[in-house]
């Protein structure tokens, strides 16, 4: 009888036929059975062109279905078998295998009607039975889910659109609803109930909370699947989208930028999974991208957008439209971008919220605006494209000057003081235009306290570099003492001060080049850190107290002020928690922290600059190691942490790389004191280094990962790590596995990662994964003690994987010799960590403890070492891997016994019982136990 459970070749001999299709038959037969399919699928293909008898032709289908079953090609495999049904429509074993194709396609009806039939031919037939029982109850349960869904979702949309349910009810059926959608099979139903004209009514209703429901819905039915999302833009309306993302409700904003977010990565593929036959049902959404994106560029510029509004269009177009890979070439949504909206964006960084019919804006707009300028700029690949970015920026801001209205003239300084908070090299190519620097003046001198405002900020955003600043200390440092001096309003008088601040600090770091006289920048640090703690100033006043120390915070006299002002400190962490100000609240914690790069000095260079009579950099005294410690004992003892771990939080669109970096580099100093660490883990640091670690710069990626590799090498990862998140660690201490890393880094990394193999089998293939292995290997070659002894101690916990154990397994390399020579050092610390490697790997491969004596020959010899060493974990070890290798092989064993060995386990075996040796004596008395069950020694008798 045929067996079901096997796809079996039928090797029928046919007469009257020409010999090619028998002999193609046959030769497809021999390579099926050889399992040489594709070349079976080759011959049977060329059976069926040249046969012309029906029956014969039947066989060879249902043989080639056969091969299609085993190529896991489904849909051939029904096709052929069909072929052979309908020649013989009893055709047992055609039917079988049409019933197995269609259930792995999902047609579990049809498949069943196939197997019924097969059951019907051959009703004792046991494969037959138990496929029609399995099919019978999955077509059920099928039903039941779909009925079950598809009912479940009708009565959600009629509770909601119920004028009868109560809140409560109407709450828990959107939840629902939203809940459903975010699973594929719960999307589907909704989709197929004619769910998203029916969630179109819902946001029609205009109650905020059924808009969100709805807006929600369909972000879960479109993530992933480009068919629903083209469905969902065609049915709603991109415009629709838009009004709905206008209005001023922070939470429905979101929502819809979220939506337009799916919507955008489904059908531009960044997001990357595949839902089969229904793909095939889009065709070409290049033009849909393009009306999104045409439709982003109308809102920022609309006076019928609200704030919230305003900022999540033009984040969306911060995430999508700059290169995420500068490999790749393909710059055409920038350039098209900046054909169709850069003056719009240009137009939102202008506005002045204190004059009137301006666009409604946020606080964070115009900075967002400066971001989106500065990523497009980016993201130009040639000078062209610059130059044409940089003249439509120049053409926009000479348009708005007008000798008549000085409203127009604000906006245009405005406009130049975003795009100096963008891309600044244009910006400041823009300011040395004739006539801008003389509007700036001439604005600052006004009357009116708008015109003062607008060009105080100009100046400050102009006077980044140091060069620039030395311009202004020459030029506008008499205009801003005055102002500072005369104006009584509290808004100039600090924007003047920051300008100061910014100017006093152009010589950075170098105590030599201080721009004011002694103790001038003190005062002005004291009179920022009064306006800072000053609850009664509007807080976008207060911001600007933030911008003056982030310069002033490079004289260190200053720093050494500020973090003894825990007040202050506080102030400040707080105030950042509005996300407009990152960028200068990580530029005063790196100043505070000396976290910035530091140029080595060689007293060479020094003498040969002094003899040549160059500038010789000179360190204040307060920017010495002992003086850096104490600021950042301060900044923890104020809850410095918890301040950054919320600063990581931040919109992507305004923590940008660089701020990440510095944020990564004030967790590297906060990290340098091991007993700080404890704290830094308790306040939430260890998760917020992770996003630090992952995304930035590779500067600032490589700070975090060392941060990380600081905070694992010395704490229960379980806790600096809570969840999965302990295994998105792994990663970033691997990265410092690298020959370009420093000394320090590589031996830190390694004691993280010592500390996650040890915990469980999950992390260690983890770690495997990662490619990790041959780096830790190359490092227990290492010439540095300590690095070598980190590395051994690593492997020792990832032994335990088979993986490892192969590597030491195969023949031609020395790894197992390392770690018998390791073995043998001085080192008590490398000398554990190599023992324990090898007793593990001995217990686990019998292989390896006969392989140990032929590796070198001092192995005999290391190995006694160990079984009387000083050190009992040591020695205990050494004891376990001599038991494995009695165990492995009768020979080596016998060989064992007859040497000194039998002297060292007999005098270990006979101590007296001793808690701090007892692991060693026990195994010593195992080691005995074991070589009298083989007959190799016998007990002592009186």
């Amino acid at each position: 009888m045929y067996r079901c459970t096997e796809v079996a070749i039928d090797c029928v001999q046919y007469s009257g036929e020409i010999a090619d299709p028998v002999q193609f038959k046959e030769e497809g037969n021999k390579h099926f059975q050889a399992g040489e399919i594709d070349k079976a699928i080759e011959c049977y293909t060329k059976a069926i062109k040249s046969c012309k008898d029906k029956k014969a032709l039947a066989v060879i289908y249902r043989n080639r279905s056969a091969c299609f079953l085993k190529k896991e090609n489904y849909n051939n495999a029904v096709s052929d078998a069909s072929k052979a049904i309908d020649v013989d429509a009893a055709d047992i074993k055609a039917l079988y295998r049409r019933c197995q194709a269609l259930e792995k396609l999902g047609k579990l009806d049809m498949a069943f009607k196939d197997v019924q039939r097969c059951a019907t031919l051959e009703p004792k037939n046991k494969t037959f039975l138990e496929t029609l029982r399995r099919l019978g109850a999955d077509i059920q349960q099928k039903l039941k889910t779909t009925f079950s869904t598809d009912s479940r979702v009708q009565n959600m949309f009629d509770i909601l659109f119920s004028d009868e349910s109560d809140k409560e009810k109407q709450e828990k059926a959107a939840n629902n609803l939203i809940v459903l959608a975010r699973e594929d099979a719960g999307a589907e139903r909704i989709f197929q109930n004619n769910g998203v004209p029916l969630l179109v009514q819902l946001i029609d209703t205009g109650k905020p909370e059924m808009i969100l429901a709805a807006i929600r819905t369909l972000s879960g039915m479109c993530t992933g699947h480009r068919a629903r999302a083209t469905a969902i833009i065609h049915t709603v309306g991109i415009s629709k989208l838009c009004s709905i993302m206008a209005v001023d409700n922070e939470e429905i904003v979101l929502a819809t930028a979220n939506l337009f977010q799916c919507v955008y990565d489904s059908l531009s593929g960044g997001d990357k999974r595949n839902y089969g036959k229904e793909e095939a049902l889009v065709l070409d959404s290049s033009k849909d991208l393009k009306d999104i994106l045409l439709a982003l560029l109308e809102m920022i510029a609309s006076k019928k957008v609200s704030g919230h509004g305003r900022d999540q269009a033009l984040n969306l177009l911060t995430k999508n439209v700059p290169r995420k890979d500068k490999k790749n070439t393909d710059n055409s949504k920038g350039l098209f971008t900046i054909d169709h909206g850069l003056k719009k964006i240009l137009k939102v960084c202008g506005q002045v919220p204190d004059l009137p019919d301006q666009l409604p804006l946020t606080e964070n707009t115009q900075l967002i605006a400066s971001v989106l300028l500065n990523k497009l700029y980016d993201d130009m690949r040639c000078d062209p494209e610059r130059d044409h970015f940089r003249d439509t920026c120049d053409e926009y801001i000479k348009s708005k000057f007008d000798p008549n209205d000085m409203d127009r003239n604000i906006h245009a300084i405005n406009t130049l003081s975003g795009i100096l908070q963008g891309p600044f090299d244009v910006g400041n190519v823009l300011a040395g235009r004739q006539g801008v620097m003389e509007m700036m003046v001439a604005l600052c001198g006004s009357e009116r306290e708008v015109d003062q405002l607008v060009a105080v900020e100009a100046l400050i955003h102009a006077s980044t570099k140091t060069s620039k600043a030395s311009f202004f200390i020459s030029n506008g440092v008499t205009l801003l003492k005055d102002m500072y001096k005369k104006t009584k309003n509290e808004k100039i008088k600090i924007r003047a001060l920051v300008g100061l601040c910014k100017l006093g600090s152009a010589g950075g770091d170098d105590y030599s080049m201080r721009q004011f006289a002694e103790g001038s920048t003190e005062k002005l640090a004291k009179q920022c850190r009064k306006w800072l703690c000053n609850p009664t100033l509007d807080v976008r006043t207060r911001k600007w107290a933030v911008e003056g120390l982030a310069y002033l915070t490079n004289d260190a006299d200053v720093k050494d002020d500020f973090v003894e002002d825990e007040a202050a400190l506080r102030a400040m962490f707080e105030l950042s928690k509005d996300k407009t100000i990152l960028y200068a609240v990580a530029c005063t914690l790196v100043n505070c922290t000396n976290s910035y790069d530091k140029k080595e000095i060689i007293p060479e260079m020094v003498q040969l600059a002094k003899f040549s009579k160059q500038h010789v950099p000179e360190q204040h005294p307060k920017d010495k190691k002992d003086f850096i410690e104490r600021r950042v004992k301060r900044l923890l003892k104020a809850g410095v942490t918890s301040a950054l771990a919320v600063m990581v939080k931040a919109d992507n669109s305004i923590l940008t790389d660089q701020t990440k970096e510095m944020l990564a580099r004030v967790f590297l100093a906060l990290a340098e004191d091991i007993k700080d660490r404890g704290t830094i883990v308790a306040q939430g640091g260890g998760r917020a280094l992770l996003p630090l670690a992952l995304e930035g710069t590779d500067k600032g990626k490589i700070k975090a990962s060392h941060a990380l590799a600081k905070i694992a090498a010395v704490s229960n990862p379980e806790i600096a790590f809570p969840a999965e998140r302990i295994y998105e660690v792994v990663r970033p201490l691997v990265s410092l596995l690298n020959t370009e890393r420093d000394g320090l880094e590589n031996f830190e990394a390694l004691l993280g990662l010592t500390n996650l193999a040890a915990l469980n089998d999950k992390l260690r293939v983890k770690i495997l994964k990662e490619k990790a292995l041959p780096e830790i290997e190359n490092y227990m070659f290492e010439e540095h003690d300590q690095i070598r002894q980190a590395a051994t101690e690593c492997m020792c916990n990832l032994v335990s994987c088979k993986e490892v154990q192969d590597r030491y397994l195969e023949d031609g390399n020395d790894k197992l010799k390392l770690l018998v020579l390791l073995c043998g050092e001085d080192d008590v610390q490398l000398q554990r960590a190599a023992a324990g490697a090898l007793a593990m790997l001995t217990a686990a491969q019998k292989k390896l403890a006969v392989k140990i004596t032929k590796v070198t020959g001092q192995w005999l010899e290391i190995i006694q070492r160990l079984c009387i060493h000083d050190n009992p974990e040591i020695q205990h070890r050494g004891l376990v891997t001599v038991f494995n290798m009695l165990d492995a092989d009768e020979q080596l064993a016998k060989k064992l016994i007859e040497c000194e060995l039998l002297e060292i386990l007999t005098y270990v075996a006979k101590l007296e019982d001793n808690p701090k040796k007892q692991d060693a004596i026990n195994a010593a008395r195992a080691c005995l136990s074991r070589a009298m069950d083989t007959g190799l020694i016998k007990p002592f008798s009186n």
